[in-house]
């Protein structure tokens, strides 16, 4: 492994990261352009959820395979074919809506292609990522790479909706063209990160589960990963849904749901910017048990006061500590992970984190329709701070905050 960064590491990450803002900003567009095409043409609001459901089913079925794809093939070349599949889907789309012959399945087939997609994509990113940089700036690059995608998130479903109204097709016409460009960007990289395995394991289960085996057997990677990943993640989205439901007066208005939102990106974006600043690498035990302790104080600040712009300052603070704390444990992650298993730990973490976390807002509505939004905000304030307490006194973790 490198301990120096060249004039040529950098220019491969900023190709690298460029074609990854390409493709992230592709995805974010169709969060939004996907379910509106659906409502245009079908006019039905259950038809349009059903794209979040595929999406998300789609993406935690491919995760795993997708992560020993990405440690079993050449990653760059793994990365341009993703990029590729997604320009043939997206392609596909804008042509039939141009002629208006897009059915429901070819929406929902778009909308699990994708999926599939970017969770082959991410492992293999980030596998390429760690060939590229030298350990020594892994927290800088961790802090960008997150930092990208905040901005997507920020920007890429505003673009969708703004597109979409000036023509259905313009969405996916976009994403066909951002695709194209990142394709071109990973053209020009240079570094080559093939793992070497012998042809007949690359998808046995014990290849497959060996990013589990892995992260299992490092003791603050598991903790962090099972109540920050887990516990965090579902309590977070949950928090989030109620926000939503309460400044939105039960749908009857978006203004302060999009102010929630908004802010609450910004917040992420934020705190992806002071990472250099404040080295997250350095100290992000400690800001794990901040996260989940400055949720937990402010979904108790919420059962008492809860308008909209004490709910999107909150969620904003919530929202960078978390990114802070989230490339912390990045940098950490890929620190400790050897380069031949990046995509299978990577997808691992991945799917951990993600397996629980859709059925926050289901929870949190069932709380809200049984016992209201203040004792909703409480027993949400009630599962952060037993997170906080978990977090806080596991030895793993008292052990990487004394030596950080």
């Amino acid at each position: 492994m490198r301990t120096t960064t060249t004039p040529s590491s950098l220019r491969e990450f900023r190709l690298l990261w460029i074609g990854g803002l390409l493709t992230t900003m592709a995805a974010q567009i169709s969060v939004l352009a996907l379910p509106l095409l659906v409502l245009r043409q079908t006019g039905s609001t259950a038809a349009a959820g059903v794209i979040g459901t595929v999406s998300m089913g789609a993406l935690l079925v491919g995760t795993l395979p997708g992560g020993a794809l990405a440690d079993a093939v050449e990653r760059r070349r793994l990365l341009r074919l993703c990029d590729f599949g997604g320009l043939l889907v997206v392609s596909a789309l804008a042509v039939a809506v141009l002629n208006g012959t897009a059915p429901l399945i070819l929406v929902l087939l778009v909308a699990g292609t994708g999926a599939v997609i970017n969770g082959l994509y991410a492992p293999a990113a980030l596998g390429l990522l760690r060939a590229v940089m030298s350990e020594d700036q892994l927290g800088l690059a961790s802090a960008r790479i997150l930092a990208r995608s905040a901005v997507a998130r920020l920007a890429g479903p505003l673009v969708g909706g703004a597109l979409f109204a000036a023509h259905p097709a313009a969405p996916f016409v976009a994403q066909a063209v951002l695709l194209l460009n990142s394709t071109a960007c990973l053209g020009f990289i240079r570094t080559r990160s093939a793992p070497g395995h012998r042809s007949g394991s690359k998808f046995s289960r014990r290849h497959i589960a060996a990013g589990f085996v892995f992260l299992w057997r490092q003791p603050y990677l598991r903790t962090v990963l099972l109540v920050f990943g887990l516990g965090m993640n579902s309590s977070f989205s949950a928090l989030m849904f109620t926000a939503l439901a309460v400044v939105s007066d039960n749908g009857q208005s978006g203004l302060g749901g999009g102010l929630v939102v908004s802010v609450a990106a910004a917040g992420s974006l934020a705190g992806t910017l002071l990472a250099p600043c404040l080295r997250p690498d350095k100290r992000f035990g400690s800001l794990i048990v901040g996260t989940c302790w400055t949720c937990a104080v402010a979904a108790g600040v919420l059962t008492i006061l809860h308008p909209p712009v004490m709910l999107g300052l909150l969620a904003g603070v919530c929202m960078a500590m978390a990114s802070l704390a989230s490339i912390g444990f990045l940098t950490a992650l890929l620190r400790a992970t050897p380069e031949e298993m990046v995509g299978r730990v990577q997808s691992a973490a991945s799917f951990v984190s993600s397996l629980v976390q859709p059925l926050g807002p289901l929870l949190a509505g069932a709380l809200l329709a049984a016992s209201g939004v203040t004792t909703t905000l409480g027993l949400l304030g009630f599962a952060f701070a037993v997170c906080a307490v978990v977090v806080t006194s596991a030895p793993a973790s008292r052990q990487s905050r004394s030596s950080s």
